[in-house]
């Protein structure tokens, strides 16, 4: 049963239980109207309480019945709303842990609310491209204060319950049980004469409520421009302070459904359900069991080993950070600490806690120190053979059952684990720069890596706060893989006709975070040209543009150099276009004898975001990726891809995969077209107006 229905001393206790988080599926919907009804009719009963089993009062829609009939089935959420609001006996909300979306919206319907400390309060619709659609855009105004709720709804940011304790949202803060304080609460209201009160009828009282409104439209039009749901929010909050509950709230529901049908809500909600899918793998069992994980190494303290071990000193998981020489170490120290000071100086950390997160690191120059570690993280210089040295020791020295893990970002996992004896134990875990930043880890299965190990990082990554994606082993993995043919094709376009910063003004107009030479001179060019090497010498038959090469042969690694494929000037980051590197691109196309041609901003954008669409549907051809949601989760949270188109693979089912196709195929046939050969499964789906997220 998803509702429990029991009294206690006069009062019918509602109680929400359906795990873990008490969606509103139908069930639940069905089993409070029911209960509502069933307490009316009891002539022992004087009041009613709704309260949540487990873990949280309520975390809103249930998820799994998405795009299913049942989403929509009566009761609906605003049916059931309706019956509590309307209940001639006093209801009360039990809030305790969780109260979001739609189950905050269901507490709102209540007469009267108890909240347990540090329950976590929000409307996050908002990120999911939509607005509450139960009233919550006209309630929770009457109950917080117009600036407050606007906040909240625009932003869906969860507020702790002891924040909002002097609103109209709260009755009463409850000390001790929470049951207990609500049937006690609910008793007394029970005696009083006349109706209860209702959120919907509570003026929203604000000394200037168009000032506000105006300012907060403004301050969305400069930060939101790409999404059309924070503007919605404002206009459905902005009717109901000027038209009043009913009209604001018939406004809401028109905007409910409008939001719907955008684009950047089925990007948003592509989004919500991949990264959860991104857990999911389909030969791993969800109760498949996990080594136990307590102290970590990380080999390297430079900014990737430092970022890294910064991750699980963030977690409470205590360090064992080794290097080779004690300079490198001491820097490695000092950064780790830079850091944290900076945080605490902008007041995200107390001085306690930087120096708590500080005691939990073990520095050494002695692999012996690693002997105890249940994971060890490498993070050396990218080199076959170097990586072949960190793993033979680690073989000796590593407890029986610890996790090896690289972070190799290019190089074979399966040829790295063959360093060692125990080749089921080695996996990859490809952070992303800085690694105490970005929300992307690629866990890269290896051929031996058993199941457990795997189970046991994608749990781990959780506990991290790292979006994990599943990635099989070849060169680049997924992001590096995909990202390396969208810089081939910028690198051409230089040849045959662009500059760079027109090329990085166009992927930012589309919505990238940062164009590719922008990325690249914040990553360094020599990264890339140590891969280009590599690829010269084991894949002769790839063909690059030279042009990069000879940035990098006058010295031109970027940022870290002041000056790459722009100039840095003065040690500012601000990307200054460089005379010299447009006059050095013109000159090598001269050289190649190709004749420069004028190319549009829509070929930039369609050659460089193609590219990764055809290069992924060949991952999962291969199988390097289990499903196209797994791609988009990597470009979404490691390479910058735009959140309101979905993620490559999810821009190219919207644009339409033959449109596509036929795009890749005109490529195909123009210069530089050995670079475009249609994946197969990108033929196959294009045949069929098919979707790679079916």
């Amino acid at each position: 049963m998803a509702v429990q229905y029991t009294i206690r001393d006069n009062v019918a206790v509602i109680t929400l239980d359906n795990p873990p988080v008490n969606g509103l599926g139908h069930s639940t919907r069905a089993g409070i109207v029911e209960g509502i009804e069933r307490a009316r009719d009891d002539a022992g009963v004087a009041a009613i309480v709704m309260i949540g089993a487990g873990k949280a009062f309520s975390g809103g829609a249930d998820i799994t019945e998405f795009n299913t009939p049942k989403a929509t089935q009566e009761p609906t959420l605003a049916t059931v709303i309706k019956a509590v609001e309307g209940s001639g006996k006093p209801v009360v909300a039990a809030i305790h842990a969780i109260a979001m979306g739609g189950g905050l919206e269901l507490a709102l319907g209540a007469h009267y609310r108890v909240a347990a400390p540090g329950a976590q309060i929000a409307l996050p619709e908002v990120k999911l491209g939509l607005l509450p659609g139960a009233g919550g855009t006209q309630r929770l105004p009457r109950a917080v204060g117009l600036e407050t709720a606007l906040e909240m709804i625009v932003s869906g940011t969860p507020v702790k319950s002891e924040k909002l304790a002097h609103t109209a949202l709260f009755d009463k803060m409850a000390e001790g049980d929470l049951l207990d304080a609500a049937v006690r609460f609910a008793a007394r209201v029970a005696s009083h004469n006349g109706p209860h009160p209702k959120v919907r009828d509570r003026e929203i009282d604000h000394a200037d409520a168009d000032g506000f409104i105006r300012s907060a439209r403004e301050h969305i039009a400069r930060t939101a421009k790409h999404f059309p749901a924070p503007h919605k929010c404002i206009d459905a909050i902005e009717r109901g302070v000027k038209e009043g509950f009913e009209r604001g709230l018939a406004f809401e529901r028109e905007c409910f459904l409008a939001l719907v049908q955008t684009p950047e809500s089925r990007a948003l909600r592509h989004a919500f359900f991949a990264e959860r899918a991104a857990g999911k793998i389909a030969d791993v069992p969800s109760n498949t069991p996990t080594r136990n994980i307590q102290r970590v190494g990380v080999i390297g303290a430079g900014t990737m080993g430092g970022g890294i071990a910064m991750n699980f000193l963030n977690a409470g998981l205590p360090v064992v950070l080794l290097e080779t020489k004690q300079d490198a170490l001491d820097r490695g120290l000092a950064n780790i600490r830079r850091h944290y000071e900076a945080q605490a100086n902008k007041g995200k950390l107390s001085h306690e806690q930087v120096d708590a997160r500080m005691r939990l690191i073990t520095p050494t120059l002695a692999y012996g120190d690693l002997a105890q570690a249940d994971l060890i993280v490498e993070a050396v210089f990218e080199e076959l053979d170097v990586k072949a040295q960190v793993f033979r020791q680690l073989d000796d020295i590593a407890k029986p059952g610890a996790i090896l893990a690289t972070n190799t970002s290019t190089l074979d996992v399966d040829a790295i684990a063959a360093f060692t004896k125990r080749q089921g134990d080695v996996i990859g875990m490809h952070f992303f720069s800085p690694a105490h930043v970005m929300k992307l880890l690629e866990v890269v299965r290896g051929a031996k890596t058993e199941k457990d190990v795997l189970a046991t990082v994608m749990q781990l990554a959780k506990k991290i706060r790292k979006t994990a994606v599943v990635a099989g082993v070849c060169d680049g993995f997924i992001g590096n893989r995909m990202i390396e043919q969208y810089v081939r094709q910028a690198l051409f376009m230089l040849e045959e006709g662009a500059l760079p910063a027109q090329i990085d003004r166009a992927i930012e107009q589309f919505g990238f975070a940062m164009g590719p030479f922008r990325m690249s001179d914040l990553a360094g060019n020599d990264i890339g040209w140590a891969i280009r090497k590599r690829r010269y010498r084991d894949e002769p038959q790839m063909r690059y543009s030279g042009i990069a090469d000879r940035l990098c042969e006058a010295g031109r690694f970027g940022q870290k150099t002041g000056a790459g494929w722009y100039d840095y000037r003065d040690g500012s980051r601000d990307a200054t276009p460089s005379r010299a590197v447009d006059d050095m691109i013109v000159a090598y196309s001269k050289e190649r004898g190709i004749e420069r041609r004028s190319i549009g901003d829509d070929e930039i954008v369609e050659r460089l975001v193609y590219a990764l669409v055809n290069e992924g549907a060949k991952i999962l051809d291969e199988g390097i990726a289990s499903k196209a949601s797994d791609i988009d989760m990597v470009y979404l949270t490691g390479y910058g891809f735009p959140l309101w188109r979905g993620g490559p693979m999810f821009h190219a089912d919207a644009v339409g995969l033959p449109n596509v196709e036929r795009a890749v195929r005109h490529y195909a046939g123009q210069a530089n077209g050995d670079a475009w050969q249609p994946a197969a499964r990108l033929t196959r789906l294009a045949a069929s107006n098919g979707r790679f997220n079916a």
